[in-house]
This record gives C-alpha cells, structure tokens and sequence, in this order.
C-alpha cells in the first residue's frame, strides 16, 4: 500500500471518528479528551477532542488549560502560552491558568516572565502558597537568595508543614549567609574494647559561591594512644535545578588515626513531591584501597525529612553492608530541628567509625542508635548537640558499647 493511500484511509478514519463525536456534549468531548492524554498517552486525540469541545463551548476555560498543558508537554510552547493567556485575558483571577503558565517559564528560564506571571496572581491571592512558592523558586533560580528566603521564611511561620517551602528553604540556608565557620568537639568511651576514651574535634569554614557551597575542614583526634590530623576539602557544585553533586578529598599523613587518603563523590537529584534522591561512592586508603558505594533516598513530609541510606563495600566473594534510617523534625527553619538515626554496620562518612574500614578482613556487626538536636539562637548562630550508642562487635563473638556526644557551634555571616 502506498504512502498516499495511508494518508487517505487515516483521513478517513478520522473523519467518521470526528462525526462520532459530534452529538456528544462539551463536557463528555472534554472527558474524553482528559481519558485519551492520560489513559491512552495519545496527545494528539486528545487536542482534537479538546478542540471540538471548545467549538461547541468556546469560553470554557478549563479545556483551554487543558490544551496549554498539553502544548506544554509537546513543546510547543507558544501553542501553549497561546490559551493560558486567553484565560488569564478573560479571567485574570483563574488560578489554574496562572500556575500553569508560570511554571511553564520556569521550566524555560524565564524566569522574570513566571516571577510576573506569580505577582499578578498575588495581587488577587495575596497569601497564596502556591504562588509564593513558586516565586521563590523562580528567585533561587535567579541566585536572589536573600528574596527567596524572606519567602519561605513567610511560608514557614504560616505553615511550618509546607514540605515543599522546607525542602527550599533548606537548600537556600547557605546561600543566605554566604560564609560560615563551625567547631566541635565529640567524646567517645568504651565500656570494653578500650580503656581509653577517644576525643575528635574539626573547625571548618565554609563559603557559598556560584558554582556552588565550598566547605574547607581541620580535624583532629586522639585514638590509640596517638594524635592526628586531617585535612579536608567538600565542594557541592550546583548542575542544573534538578541535580547538584557532592565532592569530597581528605589527607593525613597520621594513618591509622585517619586514613591517607579519602575522596567521595555523590549526585543528589531534587525530585518531585518533595523527594530527593543521591547515588555516590566513597574511597578510604589505609595501607590499601577500599572503595564503598551508596544511595540514598529522602522525602520531606509535612514537619519531617525521612532518609533511607545504604552503604555496599564489595569485597573478595563477599559485599559489606550498612544501612541506616534518619528522621528530622523541623520545629522551625531549616536549622532548627529534632533527629534521630538508626542503623547497622559502618558508615565512611562518620570519621568516628571509618577507622574500622582500616581492616578488611573482619566483618564485624555494629548496631547504632543517635539523637541529635540542632537550633538557631541570634539569628545567626547554631549550637548543635548530639548522643549516640553503637554496639559493635569488635571480635569474633565479642561485642561492646560505644558512647558518642558531641556538641557544635556555627556562625554565618
């Protein structure tokens, strides 16, 4: 069969389809137009249909959206602007066409457009969520930090369950004040497997360009009997509104107390419905190299952050792992909360524990249980406190307590 036959036969097959529809009414065309994009996947059907409705019922605004959304999705953008700005002209006060719209030129870049878009919205809904999140979205994208966080801050005091204005407001919490020092100090004792208590401390500075949150670090312990030092450099590039990376490298020529080398890597994802997601990998040098890969998983809900985390360190016929659950919950900013973390086995982030991965050898079992509790006070200033129990087997058979506290202040300027 010819190309030209396959063009009349779909010609016609359309024809007698679009006479099937004819009787129907506007509403039936529009539920069958909605059931065709979202039942079928078929966009085209469902303009047809939509546009028949609007023949038969020209000022009904919701198929108009319907069809900028649709453009939307098929990247036809001026197609799409086309009927959300035919609503708005009508209606300016139509919600659904203004967040529509404004999204629309967020997506794009335009962000200007979406943040005009947002204000002509809030001049009808002056305490709108929805607009004023997007706006500060729309102000994080423009690297106006201050001005999207005076948003969510607003968002917060009103709702501090805004799950999508907390998982903001977090990421904007070092671009605010670009520069940042902290100090701590943390006190471990054994009730077992040594006589002596180790203590671990690091001061860090940190410093918000725009490439992304740069993060310089001293740390120190005493473990063993023997002091140590390790210096170490964290880097969060910013890659696009979706994704940002994470960036590690350490060295210390006290080994044994620390490792020789460390380095990590990790990709983080801003997923939709408040999730975020993170795959990575860590690297440790002791006297050999061990490299231990992760993922994470994150969800914001209401006044609380919940991450599941795992850790897998292959080995000769056999892979290590760890897992651990945290849960936040924020009494106020993105600086101000209650945690708590439970978990098995070691973790190469937690410079307390690291040290074990020194010894490739045991597959030692571990048990962890944490509380933490971080809060601003003069606006500028955090003091962060934690406790924590592990259980670990330190031989074959043998198991002993370990008990962490710590306690942190940071200043941003």
């Amino acid at each position: 069969m010819n190309k030209s036959a396959l063009i009349f036969i779909s010609l016609l097959l359309m024809s007698h389809f679009l006479k099937a529809q004819s009787d129907l009414s506007s509403d039936d065309l529009f539920k069958n137009a909605r059931n065709a994009a979202f039942e079928e996947k078929n966009y085209d059907k469902a303009k047809l249909l939509a546009y028949e409705a609007l023949g038969k019922s020209p000022n009904y605004a919701d198929i108009d959206i319907f069809l900028g959304r649709l453009f939307t999705w098929d990247k036809e953008y001026d197609s799409a602007r086309y009927h959300f700005t035919k609503v708005l002209n009508a209606n300016p006060a139509n919600e659904d066409a203004s967040v529509a719209y404004a999204d629309l030129e967020y997506w794009n870049d335009h962000y200007e457009k979406s943040i005009n878009i947002c204000d002509k919205a809030l001049a009808v809904y002056p305490s709108s969520e929805k607009f004023l999140l997007r706006k500060a979205k729309n102000l994080n994208a423009m690297k106006k930090y201050k001005e999207a966080s005076l948003i969510t801050t607003q968002l917060l005091k009103s709702d501090k369950k805004n799950t999508a204005a907390l998982a903001l407001a977090a990421r904007l919490k070092d671009a605010v004040a670009i520069n940042k020092i902290s100090i701590n100090y943390e006190h471990i004792s054994f009730d077992k497997q040594y006589d002596k208590p180790w203590q671990l401390g690091y001061i860090s500075y940190s410093r918000h360009t725009k490439l992304g949150t740069v993060i310089a670090r001293m740390n120190y312990a005493n473990r063993f009997g023997s002091n140590g030092i390790q210096g170490e450099v964290d880097a969060y590039p910013h890659i696009s509104k979706t994704f940002y990376a994470y960036v590690n490298f350490g060295y210390s020529g006290n080994v044994g107390v620390f490792p020789n080398y460390r380095a990590g890597f990790s990709l983080y994802a801003n997923l939709p419905n408040s999730f975020e997601g993170e795959v990575g990998m860590r690297y440790l040098y002791f006297s050999s190299a061990t490299n231990i890969y992760t993922a994470s998983i994150g969800k914001y809900y209401k006044s609380f952050l919940f991450t599941a985390r795992t850790y897998l360190t292959p080995s000769v016929g056999t892979i290590s792992q760890s897992y651990s659950l945290a849960a936040r919950y924020y009494l106020r900013g993105a600086d101000d909360y209650i945690g708590l973390t439970m978990g098995t086995g070691i973790s190469p982030d937690d410079n307390n524990q690291n040290i074990q991965f020194s010894n490739k050898q045991e597959k030692l079992s571990s048990k962890k249980i944490s509380a933490s509790f971080d809060h601003t006070f003069l606006k500028w200033n955090i003091i962060s406190i934690s406790a924590g129990l592990i259980n670990q087997e330190y031989a074959p058979s043998e198991k002993g307590n370990q008990f962490n506290v710590s306690v942190g202040l940071s200043h941003r300027f």
